[in-house]
């Protein structure tokens, strides 16, 4: 396979990194976008063959569609854009400011429409592309203190079916989404904060390369959704099938696993402009308590066991 064309958008840490470098060790030919000018040319520098880079804000529609010309400018194509570019804030609904809020829905959300919008212009006009929107388990379900988050991302969820739908006359184009579950990335300390406590991806943590590899998969294979997290269906189990059960654990869940003991102030974090990000790791979020791992295990467990049961009974 001839090396493609590809776009990445929130390319600067995280998930994107991964899935730059992921692509650059195929010798594929990379266009680098996000807010940080200095953290896109550390990650340039570490995939080589002179990448594109371009800081793009995504949230701004104008800044996308630069990026698309840019890239076609450059390239004569794009056949891959995959989109990680996300912020997120903690906090109680009534808690976080409706600034803060309307942000993180227009970044997550409105600024993947922008990024979608852009792509399929150009996959348009090619007759061929593969668009890649990274979701997230909290598009299917929700936990609290997240309330921007689970909404850019179920709307995410719902934008990129209806994109599949509206695309069944071009049969080149493939619009594909990436459910990843916790992941060690820098979002949940760069987050704005008005939980009390600095977040932390509740076990079981996936690495970051993980993720960028289901990217690159996506790219090689395409399919219309790849979730990759250990937890995944059994939280997605425990949420469709047992609400009442599901209700009443994940707040104290979420307290205990998805906040670490590490004090935070009020604070927008990354969300109206880039901010200094701290890579994560066992170290960066501290130990988790044992009790509080045995929780999720006998969470997980338990969830299992009553969708048992509850199937024997129907078939009875």
């Amino acid at each position: 396979m001839t090396s493609r064309v590809v776009v990445l958008t929130g390319a600067s840490s995280g998930i994107g990194k991964a899935a730059a470098l992921a692509f650059a060790a195929r010798g594929d030919r990379l266009v680098l976008a996000a807010r940080g000018l200095a953290d896109l040319e550390k990650v340039a520098a570490s995939c080589g063959g002179s990448p594109l880079v371009v800081p793009t804000d995504i949230s701004v529609r104008a800044e996308v569609e630069e990026l698309a010309e840019a890239a076609v400018d450059r390239f004569g194509r794009i056949d891959v854009w995959a989109d990680t570019a996300a912020v997120m804030a903690y906090g109680k609904f009534e808690e976080v400011p409706a600034d803060v809020f309307d942000h993180v829905v227009t970044t997550d959300l409105l600024g993947s429409a922008n990024v979608a919008r852009a792509a399929l212009a150009v996959f348009r006009r090619q007759g061929a592309g593969t668009l890649i929107l990274c979701g997230s388990l909290l598009g299917h379900i929700t936990a609290p203190y997240m309330s921007a988050y689970v909404t850019s991302k179920w709307g995410l969820r719902g934008l990129a079916r209806t994109l599949r739908q509206e695309t069944r006359d071009a049969p080149g184009i493939n619009v594909c989404q990436l459910v990843p579950g916790s992941v060690d990335t820098p979002i949940y300390t760069s987050a704005a904060n008005y939980a009390g406590f600095v977040g932390r991806p509740p076990p079981p943590v996936d690495s970051a390369e993980r993720m960028g590899a289901g990217i690159l998969r996506l790219a090689d294979r395409p399919r219309r959704e790849l979730s990759v997290g250990a937890a995944n269906r059994f939280a997605e189990l425990g949420f469709k099938t047992m609400p009442p059960v599901y209700d009443a654990l994940v707040g104290p869940m979420m307290g205990r696993l998805g906040l670490s003991r590490r004090r935070a102030v009020p604070d927008a974090g990354n969300v109206f402009r880039p901010a200094g990000r701290v890579e994560g790791g066992p170290a960066r979020w501290g130990r988790l308590p044992v009790a509080a791992l045995a929780a999720t295990a006998t969470v997980l467990a338990s969830t299992t066991v009553a969708v048992g049961v509850r199937r024997l009974r129907r078939g009875s």
